[in-house]
């Protein structure tokens, strides 16, 4: 029960940083249809603007979250600004908007390594302060943030797409863009929203990759595929599967290691989505669709 309880902790922080960043990947598929293989990398940067502010500058980790945040969220607008919105005017395809989101994570992987170099990052953050507070069980400071920050952000999120006119604009335009913008949806403003809360939750999300484990150019590449997996557990264009997907994949991951060793916990995480795809090809909170 103990090593299954640890486990269980272990595995709510990393499902809370997929959450993270599928939520954002997911409101970016179903609303603009953009596979958006930079996502990672748009993590990558918050993981790094968060230690220019907090290592180099020197200042409040508080103060490193919102910077990160507003930093990835004004990368996402000018992105959507100078690039995604042209290429969709001018009729740019599914595969060309893949391929171009894909040149440009390398863009930015690549410049991340020449300003910050390849050598691994840490926040400054307490690395040993822990507590026992049932026998064995031990839960890190680090977990607590990660758990915490990333628990209080998802549900606010949640509530937004439910309860706020801007959640349920972004879920109609999700349903149906041609639909939304005859209705008199003010589009794009929405598609802006949507990317200014895709960049937000990814730059938040690769702070709290930071600070729970060391920062490299690859940290947001490496967890891209758990992401995307994600997505798909709880059901392609689904902002609240991917929440449920992400913390769910998490689980099975950290659980695995109970029984198995802990290089095989991606596989496993992935032989799991697979068989739940076999039972419910389109996700656990996904609609079944016919051509």
């Amino acid at each position: 029960m103990t090593e299954f309880l640890n486990t269980t902790i272990n595995g709510l922080s990393s499902g809370a940083i997929y959450a993270l960043g599928a939520i954002g990947l997911s409101l970016v598929y179903g609303i603009l249809k953009l596979v958006n293989f930079a996502h990672g990398d748009f993590m990558t940067l918050g993981g790094y603007v968060a230690f220019a502010i907090n290592v180099s500058a020197g200042m409040p980790l508080v103060v490193a979250f919102l910077g990160a945040i507003a930093a990835v969220a004004a990368l996402g607008l000018v992105l959507e600004w100078g690039i995604w919105a042209p290429m969709r005017r001018r009729g740019a395809g599914v595969m060309q908007l893949l391929l171009l989101s894909i040149g440009l994570a390398f863009v930015i992987r690549n410049l991340i390594l020449f300003h910050w170099g390849g050598d691994d990052r840490s926040l400054d953050v307490d690395q040993f302060q822990s507590w026992n507070p049932f026998g064995g069980v031990q839960i890190t400071a680090i977990q607590v943030t990660v758990i915490v920050t990333a628990g209080v952000v998802l549900l606010v999120v949640a509530t937004m797409l439910k309860s706020t006119l801007i959640g349920k604009t972004m879920r109609a335009l999700a349903d149906s863009f041609d639909l939304a913008e005859v209705s008199g949806v003010n589009t794009k403003r929405v598609v802006t929203y949507t990317w200014l809360l895709a960049g937000s939750l990814a730059g938040l999300a690769g702070v709290l990759a930071a600070v729970y484990t060391t920062l490299t150019p690859n940290t947001g590449w490496f967890l891209l595929l758990s992401i995307f997996a994600a997505v798909v557990l709880g059901g392609i264009g689904n902002a609240y599967g991917a929440l449920v997907g992400g913390v769910v994949l998490g689980l099975v991951q950290e659980w695995s290691t109970i029984f198995f060793a802990a290089t095989y916990k991606e596989a496993i995480g992935f032989v799991v989505l697979i068989l739940v795809l076999l039972l419910r090809p389109q996700g656990i909170f996904g609609q079944a669709r016919t051509v």
